[in-house]
């Protein structure tokens, strides 16, 4: 199966949703306790305006994954640092997708003068914090106790890679 990395669209919202719901309802990788609207995926366009965010699709047109940069603060001395948000459907987790997309988002950063990717992960999210440190991320923070979803606490682990 062909896989290819186009810009997200308007009208792939929907799908996007959707598989962000997933993750809302079944782990720790998506903050949110509620099942969003479709709604919300304006404002997901809205933090990342300026930014490279991508959709990955199946040769059949189905959308798998999606991934965005966005600045880690409106602060111009920041403007250095983005921080990478994905997130791919569960039956196709483990091969490699995660890696093509920060590959390919690293190479647009790169692109736009961005030197440092942060990622915010949850601390019962240890797939996660797996992958990015696989990834050459090393954990620079930890804000405790700080979330709370499904009843249980949890931290914000704070993961930083340089790509110059």
């Amino acid at each position: 199966m062909m896989r290819i990395i186009i810009p997200l669209e308007e009208t792939d919202g929907v799908k996007v949703i959707d598989i962000f719901n997933y993750y809302i309802e079944n782990s720790y990788a998506a903050f949110p306790e509620q099942k969003l609207g479709n709604d919300f995926f304006a404002s997901l366009l809205g933090i990342s305006s300026g930014y490279p965010r991508i959709a990955l699709k199946t040769d059949n047109d189905e959308l798998i994954a999606f991934a965005f940069l966005r600045p880690y603060s409106p602060i111009p001395v920041f403007r250095r640092v983005a921080e990478v948000t994905y997130f791919i459907k569960p039956e196709y987790t483990g091969q490699g997708i995660g890696k093509s997309i920060l590959e390919y988002l690293e190479t647009e950063a790169r692109q736009m003068g961005i030197d440092s990717l942060l990622a915010s992960i949850s601390s019962l999210n240890e797939p996660s914090i797996k992958f990015h440190s696989k990834q050459n991320f090393i954990q620079c923070g930890r804000l405790q106790n700080i979330g709370k979803k499904f009843k249980q606490e949890f931290d914000v682990v704070l993961m930083q890679k340089s790509i110059q």
